[in-house]
C-alpha cells in the first residue's frame, strides 16, 4: 500500500453503509500508526460517529483496511499527475473519477467497465445534467473554471454549448422500470410526444413494438419498456445520444434491433455513446471504446479512446499498453477448444420426455432429452417462447400438461426475477441457503470467495444493487445441496467483468463438484465460454414454443446463428466470439460455407 508520496496522492474512501461504529471498538482510530504518535488522521465524524480519513495524513500502510471488521474502508496510491484530472468527486472520502469520455460526431462510442466507476455520472456532466467541480466538492466550483480546465481540447467546445444551454441530448436512461411514474398514458403518446424527428413509426417496426402501443405503461414487461426507452431516445432531435445498458431484459434478436438504431443515428451524423455490459454487442454497434478502470465505488479512470477491438482486447487483458497501466492481476481468455467431452459422463442424471403445458393463449412443446453429469446445458431463444415455464418445470415448481419428467436429482432453481423482500443481511441469507455456519467452511472458500460475495456479508439485502443481488442469487444456489444447478438469467445487471467471472467460475464450479447445470441467458459470450451443450427454443413469441432436442454447442450455435443471420469469428488475440460485419467478405463466405459459427467442421 506504500509508494513514493512525491509520485503518487492518496485516495481514502468510506463506504458510508457498511461503516458501523456502534458495532466495532473503532479499530481503524486505534491502530492508525498516524494516531498512535499524536495525529489525527482518522477521527470520528461528530454527526454519526463514522471515520473521516485525512488523505493528507494518511501514509497508505494499509492497518486500518486490514483491522476494519467490515471492510468499510479503500486506500489507494494514485499517479500523482491523475490528481490533476481529477473531473469530479462527491464529497471527503467518497467516490472520485478521472478524466472524461470524448464524443465523436457520426460515430458510436462505448464505455466499457465495471459496475461503480462513475458511467451515469458520466453520461449526465456530458448531457449538461450536471456540473463537473474538478474535486472542489465544497460547492466552489464554477463553469468559468470548467471551460478553463478543458481549455485546448475538443471538450472546451462541448462544455460551452453546455453553458450556452445550445446542446440538445437525449438519454436513454438505464432505470427503464420507472418509466410508467414519470408518464402517465399510451406508450404511442409517449412515443408522439417525443417523436421530434418524425421517425416513430419506423422505431416502431424495426423494434417490434406495434403490439404493446395502446397498453398500459405500467403492464409492459422489462424488454418492452427498454425498447421503447430506445425508441423515444432515438426520436428525439439531438446532437448527443446516450444509451445507458440498451440491452437489459432483451433477448438475442432485439438486441440486434436496438444496435441497428443506434448504429443508424451515428450513420445520420450524431454523436452517440453507449454504455453496454454485453461485450458481444458492444463489439457489434460501437466504432471506439473507452475503458473505464479503478477500484468500483472508490474511485474511476476513464482511459484514452482507442478502436473497439483494441479496447476490448485490453479491456480482456486487464492492460493499457498506451498508458502502461495494469488495472487487473489476470487476463481474460476464450477457450479456443470445443467441448470437453471426456469430462462429461455419458450419465444421465434427468431424462424428461416430449413435454406440452398449455396457457390460455400459449402453448409450449419439448422435445425429449436428458441432462447428463457433469454437462452444462445453455438455453438460447427470443423472449416469451417457454424458456423459464420448461426450466420451472424441471425444478418441480410447474407440472406439465403431459410428458414425464424423471429427476431423482435434487435441483437448485435461481429464479430470473429476483426479490429483495427478504429481511436482513447478505450473511444470514447465506446461512439460511447453506443450512450451516459459511465462515471457515469449504464452501466460503469454493464459492463465497470466489463470487466477490463475503465483501457484501454485513449489507442489508433490501439495499443490494442490482448486479449484487444477482451474484448473491448464484451463490445462494450454488450453496444448496443439489445435483443440478437450474439458473435463468444470471448475466442480468452484471457488469461485463462479473459476467466472465462467473461464467468461468460455473464452469470450473460443476466440473469440480461433478455436478450439472442448466443455464438460460442472452448474452452470447456467456453462453459460449460456459456451455457444453445447447437447447434452442424457436415458435412465435407469446403464442407457441417448441424446444429442440439438446444438441453439442458446436452444432447449436451454428443452427442458432443462422436464424439470426449472423456469423462469428474468433478474435485472433483472446479467442472472444465477435459478429463479423454484415455483408463483409468473412460474412459472405461462412454464410456460403453454413459455417455460422467459428469452429471449422
Amino acid at each position: 500500500m506504500g509508494g513514493d508520496p512525491q509520485s503518487t496522492h492518496r485516495v481514502a474512501v468510506l463506504d458510508e453503509e457498511l461503516c458501523q461504529p456502534r458495532k466495532c471498538n473503532l479499530e481503524c482510530i486505534i491502530y492508525c500508526p498516524v494516531n498512535k504518535t499524536g495525529g489525527e488522521c482518522i477521527v470520528q465524524r461528530p454527526e454519526d460517529g463514522k471515520a473521516l480519513i485525512s488523505e493528507e495524513l494518511c501514509t497508505g500502510c494499509g492497518i486500518c483496511i486490514k483491522k476494519c471488521p467490515f471492510d468499510a474502508i479503500v486506500i489507494v496510491n494514485l499517479a500523482k499527475e491523475l490528481s490533476e484530472e481529477k473531473i469530479h468527486q462527491f464529497g471527503i472520502n467518497s467516490f472520485r473519477f478521472y478524466r472524461l469520455p470524448t464524443p465523436k460526431k457520426g460515430a458510436v462510442v462505448g464505455l466499457v467497465g465495471r459496475n461503480g466507476m462513475g458511467k451515469s455520472t458520466i453520461v449526465n456532466i456530458l448531457s449538461g445534467n450536471m456540473q463537473p467541480n474538478l474535486g472542489n466538492y465544497d460547492g466552489q466550483s464554477s463553469w468559468d473554471g470548467v471551460l478553463k480546465y478543458f481549455q485546448g481540447t475538443e471538450l472546451k467546445a462541448h462544455f460551452e454549448k453546455i453553458v450556452n444551454h445550445q446542446i440538445r441530448a437525449s438519454i436513454k436512461p438505464q432505470l427503464v422500470y420507472n418509466i410508467p411514474k414519470a408518464f402517465k398514458g399510451s406508450p404511442k403518446e409517449l412515443l408522439q410526444k417525443y417523436d421530434e424527428r418524425k421517425v416513430a413509426d419506423n422505431l416502431i417496426d424495426e423494434l417490434g413494438l406495434q403490439n404493446i402501443l395502446d397498453r398500459d405503461l405500467a403492464t409492459l414487461s422489462g424488454g418492452e419498456l427498454q425498447r421503447l426507452a430506445v425508441a423515444v431516445a432515438a426520436a428525439k432531435d439531438a446532437e448527443y445520444y446516450f444509451f445507458d445498458e440498451p440491452s437489459s431484459y432483451n433477448d438475442v434478436y432485439q438486441r440486434l434491433a436496438v444496435a441497428k438504431v443506434i448504429k443508424g443515428l451515428a450513420e445520420e451524423g450524431k454523436s452517440v455513446m453507449v454504455v453496454e455490459h454485453d461485450l458481444t454487442l458492444l463489439d457489434y454497434l460501437s466504432d471506439y471504446v473507452h475503458i473505464l478502470y479503478g477500484e468500483p465505488g472508490a474511485y474511476g479512470i476513464v482511459s484514452t479512446l482507442q478502436s473497439t477491438k483494441v479496447g476490448i482486447n485490453n479491456f480482456l487483458d486487464g492492460f493499457l499498453p498506451a498508458e502502461n497501466v495494469r488495472f487487473r492481476e489476470k487476463a481474460f481468455r476464450f477457450d479456443i477448444s470445443s467441448s470437453i467431452d471426456d469430462v462429461i459422463l455419458d450419465v444421465p442424471i434427468a431424462s424428461y420426455t416430449e413435454l406440452s403445458k398449455s396457457f390460455p393463449s400459449f402453448k409450449l412443446h419439448v422435445s425429449a432429452g436428458k441432462i447428463r453429469k457433469g454437462e452444462i446445458m445453455g438455453i438460447v431463444g427470443a423472449n416469451a417462447l417457454g424458456k423459464t415455464t420448461f426450466m420451472r418445470m424441471l425444478a418441480g415448481v410447474d407440472k406439465p400438461d403431459s410428458g414425464t419428467i424423471d429427476i431423482g436429482v435434487k435441483i437448485s432453481y435461481k429464479p430470473q426475477y429476483l426479490s429483495q423482500d427478504y429481511e436482513g443481511d447478505v450473511r444470514s441469507l447465506m446461512y439460511a441457503a447453506y443450512q450451516n455456519p459459511i465462515e471457515g467452511s469449504a464452501a466460503e472458500e469454493q464459492i463465497i470467495i470466489p463470487m466477490g460475495v463475503k465483501k457484501l456479508f454485513d449489507k442489508s439485502v433490501k439495499h443490494l444493487s442490482g448486479g449484487e443481488l444477482q451474484k448473491v442469487a448464484v451463490a445462494a444456489s450454488l450453496l444448496r445441496q443439489a445435483d443440478v444447478y437450474a439458473l435463468d438469467e444470471p448475466s442480468a445487471f452484471l457488469d461485463a467483468e462479473d459476467r466472465i467471472v462467473v461464467a468461468k467460475f460455473l464452469q470450473r464450479f460443476v466440473r469440480a463438484q461433478g455436478r450439472s447445470a442448466i443455464i438460460i441467458d442472452h448474452d452470447l459470450q456467456l453462453i459460449d465460454l460456459v456451455a457444453d451443450s445447447l437447447l434452442i427454443f424457436g415458435g412465435q413469441p407469446g403464442l407457441e414454443g417448441r424446444a429442440s432436442q439438446p444438441v453439442r454447442k458446436e452444432d447449436g450455435m451454428n443452427a442458432f446463428l443462422k436464424e439470426l443471420s449472423i456469423t462469428y469469428r474468433r478474435d485472433e488475440t483472446t479467442g472472444r466470439p465477435r459478429v463479423n460485419k454484415e455483408g463483409g467478405r468473412l460474412d459472405r463466405e461462412q454464410k456460403q460455407s453454413g459455417n455460422y459459427y467459428y469452429i471449422k467442421r
